[in-house]
């Protein structure tokens, strides 16, 4: 009996040892790929070309109860914590576990200027890393405000669209300070999978999905529940 827990406690040691190996070169990989972005193109001219895209939208362009909608269903802890929110990567990984699958990544919105400026879409835990480093840079030289403002003129709205501005223009034909908060709250969702929910392509998942993001703000303590329905029984 003894031998046998001997030898299921160094086949556990032998596990965690093994799990720190493959961690520790995956980390090495990550900020490898970091470096190499970053070198290739520094950070202060990857950020300089963003604003200079024709129809940048600027926070202050924007209604305040879109900005809360985007906050509240991608990061809501957004003004709290350095980049990598470990709330969220924690949950994340129980729901990846639980689901045996990459199935969420946790990203902050920092996180995901980082994804959308320097890396591919693409679910891979080098890529995952080396935006965490990216995303630490980025707070290091940059306010929460600018942050925030990079992230919307680097999200893909669907129909072609790559900035609020064109997307209030060409799903509502007004420019994005005159948008209703129906419409706020349903642009903010659609990021998320522009294809799926467009309201061009498909109305009643562009819907549900503004549900979403309702129910997000309302948990998030920015609107009531009352304001919510309002706002959805408005169109």
């Amino acid at each position: 009996m003894k031998v046998l827990k001997r030898i299921i406690i160094v086949i556990i040691l032998l596990a965690i040892l093994g799990l720190g190996i493959i961690a520790g070169i995956a980390i090495n990989d990550g900020y490898n790929m970091y470096k190499v972005a970053i070198e290739e193109t520094s950070l202060e001219d990857k950020i300089n070309n963003i604003k200079s895209i024709e129809n940048y939208t600027k926070l202050e362009e924007l209604p305040k109860i879109y900005k809360d909608a985007v906050l509240a269903v991608e990061d809501h802890r957004f003004y709290k914590h350095g980049g990598v929110d470990i709330i969220s990567i924690g949950r994340a990984v129980i729901k990846d576990i639980q689901a045996m699958s990459f199935v969420e990544g946790g990203s902050t919105i920092t996180q995901q200027v980082a994804k959308n400026t320097y890396f591919t879409q693409e679910k891979k835990i080098t890529r995952k890393i080396a935006e965490v480093f990216m995303a630490r840079e980025i707070e290091k030289n940059y306010s929460k405000d600018e942050i925030l403002e990079i992230y919307l003129n680097t999200s893909y709205f669907g129909d072609g669209y790559y900035t609020v501005k064109e997307a209030s223009r060409g799903y509502f034909e007004k420019e994005p300070i005159q948008m209703t908060d129906y419409e706020s709250i349903m642009l903010a969702g659609i990021p998320n999978a522009p294809s799926v929910y467009s309201p061009t392509k498909n109305a009643e998942l562009s819907k549900q999905r503004q549900r979403q993001v309702a129910n997000a703000m309302v948990k998030n303590g920015y609107i009531t529940e009352k304001e919510a329905n309002k706002i959805l029984q408005d169109n």
